[in-house]
């Protein structure tokens, strides 16, 4: 029998907390809950966790601070963000810090239940998978995808975050053609809904910062019939 699945909540609510708590403690999860920030970070230095599940409003430390602490611990822990803030500034923010799925209060807890089954498959398959192709050479740059280094030209090589190094990977592979949101948002994000999408922009943003130095490379945002949306990267420009 596999060994259960650890997950941090956070939670100053104690209530809602001892309800989710005990929700997926029912659905075979090992529930560790802390009742604020300052605590879950305590709790997150002490133990090891699969997943942690930050309220975003709460005293002493904010969820953002406590996930901005974790992601310097560990960088591929998943975060789902649970907060009654739903402005784009605020989802966006999540996002940013590293956020994998965010959660508006009141919601209903299958579909929490169903975000960490999806994040917990997603990370199955991803460690199944075998790439075929490790280095790219494309232009100025070298990327290594199993050890997510992107180099320019004889500069240091940066380290990118696994959600990078799997984006960039995917572009790579369909250089100098078109990679649908759709397509990047399912094989990534295992999901394709409002809060995903936000978080893809907000990856893509940040490689092509990453690829600025060289001016022939362009990631180019190519609308298509109604909402779909792709993406082209090459060493100049294709319609």
């Amino acid at each position: 029998m596999p060994a259960k699945k650890k997950i941090l909540l956070v939670e100053d609510d104690h209530n809602f907390g001892l309800i989710l708590r005990d929700y997926l403690t029912l659905h075979s999860y090992e529930i560790t809950l802390a009742k604020n920030g300052i605590e879950g970070l305590e709790k997150f230095k002490k133990h090891k966790y699969d997943l942690c599940i930050l309220d975003v409003m709460m005293p002493f430390k904010d969820g953002f601070s406590l996930a901005t602490d974790i992601r310097s611990i560990n960088e591929e822990i998943p975060i789902i963000f649970l907060t009654a803030k739903s402005l784009k500034e605020d989802v966006i923010k999540g996002f940013k810090i590293g956020a994998d799925d965010y959660l508006i209060k009141p919601f209903d807890s299958e579909i929490l239940l169903f975000k960490i089954k999806s994040i917990f498959k997603r990370k199955m398959n991803v460690n199944k998978e075998s790439a075929d192709k490790i280095d790219y050479v494309f232009s100025s740059y070298r990327y290594n995808s199993k050890f997510r280094e992107l180099q320019y030209k004889s500069d240091s090589p940066i380290t990118l975050s696994p959600k990078e190094g799997k984006l960039l990977t995917l572009l790579l592979d369909n250089i100098n053609d078109l990679t649908t949101r759709e397509e990047a948002l399912i094989k990534i994000w295992n999901d394709d809904n409002y809060f995903t999408s936000r978080s893809m922009d907000v990856y893509v943003t940040k490689i092509r910062k990453y690829l600025s130095k060289d001016s022939k490379i362009k990631i180019e945002n190519i609308h298509g019939k109604g909402s779909s949306s792709q993406y082209n990267l090459g060493s100049w420009m294709i319609f």
